[in-house]
């Protein structure tokens, strides 16, 4: 696999390099990381002895790799660490924060956006949820809106919500924002002490094993009710484990979700390769190499989704081809008819080069 790295990294690119083909040795094009992401070496070599470990009766200890997680987590968030809950669904969530919402409130979504953001809210017959175009978000929020509710990055396209607009209008009114970072951390900025709540998986950009998810709250704990807590939401964990929890956790752990051991104990191994790397560093390979690609696809007369400073790419009309790009070696996925390609940090131009190709005939 031949590395062709673009644009300016935070980190020397004599770093990035080395440290991207130590982990990462795929056998074909794979260019979907917007479905799921590619596991680093290291993590499976921690899945593997956490596996074993198992195996031999002498398990490690894997809710200290939760904990390294979460702090890891919080660290490319930039948040602290007790606003950081451990869980496994942002549709979870999501229904929690549905859930902490007085009846008849209004809840503004984009529209179209990923179920798992947006369902919830609907579950809640007595909510009123109001969708509107991602781009006209900001200005559609009025008084009354108590939440708006929306994706960092569409899973569909790629386009780019415009967080801080967002931000400023829910405030001019009064209204919370919940954001689902899913399709954003890993390579997007975020910052996610500047909304309410922000949600995310981990096994897409992030690189992580599925069943790794993570919940930002407020210092206040945002006024969401442990609905689901268990005895890992207990302040002393392993004094909680019989009849009802005396002392909820102080912090965001109280939203914990019982973890799955495995994932984490693998998932957080990932978590800190992208903190080594550096997300400006990972941001600007990606780029680079989507724009690479939307200036190749127009070359052969197909327009792209405008979806700028996102490194997913969607392209009408070209969805039906999916099976024969995969029979060639080459993983994009389909999504309403489009075809979607997602670059990331163990992607070339090579890559690139060799989607357009096969699209060429």
């Amino acid at each position: 696999m031949d590395f062709y790295f673009l644009g300016p990294h935070s980190g020397p690119m004599e770093t990035f390099e080395p440290l991207v083909r130590a982990e990462f040795a795929p056998k074909n094009t794979y260019l979907n990381t917007a479905s799921l992401g590619l596991l680093p070496a290291r993590t499976v070599a921690a899945l593997r002895t956490a596996a074993e470990a198992v195996a031999a009766g002498q398990p490690t200890d894997m809710f200290a790799d939760v904990e390294a997680a979460r702090a890891c987590f919080a660290r490319l968030v930039r948040v602290p660490e007790r606003q950081v809950a451990a869980g496994g669904s942002v549709a979870v969530y999501s229904g929690l924060v549905a859930a902490s919402l007085p009846e008849g409130a209004e809840v503004l979504t984009a529209e179209g956006d990923f179920s798992s953001v947006v369902n919830p809210f609907h579950v809640r017959r007595d909510l009123k949820v109001r969708s509107v175009p991602l781009e006209q978000l900001a200005e559609a929020v009025r008084p009354g809106t108590a939440l708006v509710a929306v994706s960092a990055a569409q899973s569909a396209d790629g386009r780019i919500a415009d967080l801080p607009a967002i931000r400023a209008a829910a405030r001019a009114h009064g209204a919370r924002t919940y954001v689902d970072a899913s399709q954003a951390a890993g390579w997007l900025d975020l910052d996610a002490g500047a909304c309410d709540y922000l949600a995310a998986v981990a096994f897409k950009w992030l690189l992580c094993p599925r069943g790794v998810a993570f919940l930002v709250v407020p210092e206040d704990l945002g006024g969401l009710s442990p609905l689901f807590a268990g005895w890992v939401a207990g302040e002393r964990p392993w004094d909680s484990c019989y009849g009802p929890v005396d002392e909820l956790a102080h912090t965001a752990r109280r939203f914990d979700e019982s973890p799955a051991l495995f994932s984490y104990a693998a998932g957080r191994r990932s978590l800190e390769l992208v903190e080594e790397l550096g997300v400006d560093a990972v941001r600007a390979h990606d780029l680079a190499l989507a724009d690479r690609f939307r200036a190749g696809v127009a070359a052969l007369g197909r327009e792209p989704l405008p979806a700028p400073g996102s490194p997913i790419v969607s392209v009408p009309g070209l969805g039906d081809r999916q099976g024969e790009l995969s029979a060639a070696g080459i993983e994009v996925s389909a999504r309403a008819g489009n075809l979607r390609a997602a670059f990331h940090l163990y992607n070339t131009e090579a890559d690139v080069d060799r989607l357009l190709d096969v699209l060429a005939g």
